[in-house]
């Protein structure tokens, strides 16, 4: 579970990343969304989930849109589970002061994705590998950017409906 729900507003964190920089949720928010992942480098959902975020980066980030992964673990074996599974977009580390983010989000399971607004509402909180809310993230992402709507999942894949965290 997780206390922020779709409506709520998403707690400010301040993390560093994998190259030691300061990130602060608000400075995002300030520019447009925010996609922000939260997870265990052990997690296989987790391990799942995030080839498709970085689909969704691919397609849908820059231009004022960021995406976050939130890792519950420490820097160096994060580095080797976003080299492993391919992720570009910037990783905080959330494992050093006692999970102070994933604490405010009151997250109970991993993965946890917020798409988060400019007025710093969740829009979409999905607990575990959701195909419908990560395709919600991606309409929306597309509606703002104004771009048309790529599919997220190949007609060749079999993805399940979802996959609980």
């Amino acid at each position: 579970m997780t206390h922020i729900v779709a409506g709520d507003t998403a707690p400010g964190f301040s993390l560093k990343s994998l190259d030691n920089k300061e990130y602060s949720l608000n400075t995002f928010v300030e520019r447009g969304p925010v996609v922000a992942a939260f997870f265990k480098i052990s997690c296989p959902v987790c391990q799942f989930t995030f080839p498709f975020l970085e689909r969704l980066h691919k397609r849908y980030g820059g231009d004022g849109v960021t995406f976050l992964g939130i890792s519950q673990n420490d820097a160096r074996s994060t580095t080797k589970f976003a080299k492993e599974y391919g992720v570009a977009f910037p990783i905080l580390i959330d494992d050093e002061n006692g999970y102070v983010a994933s604490n405010a989000y009151g997250l109970t399971s991993v993965p946890t994705i917020f798409l988060i607004d400019t007025d710093g509402i969740a829009r979409v909180s999905c607990m575990g590998f959701d195909k419908k809310d990560l395709e919600r993230i991606a309409a929306a992402l597309a509606e703002r950017k104004k771009i048309s709507l790529a599919p997220l999942f190949r007609p060749d894949e079999v993805i399940p409906v979802n996959k609980p965290g």
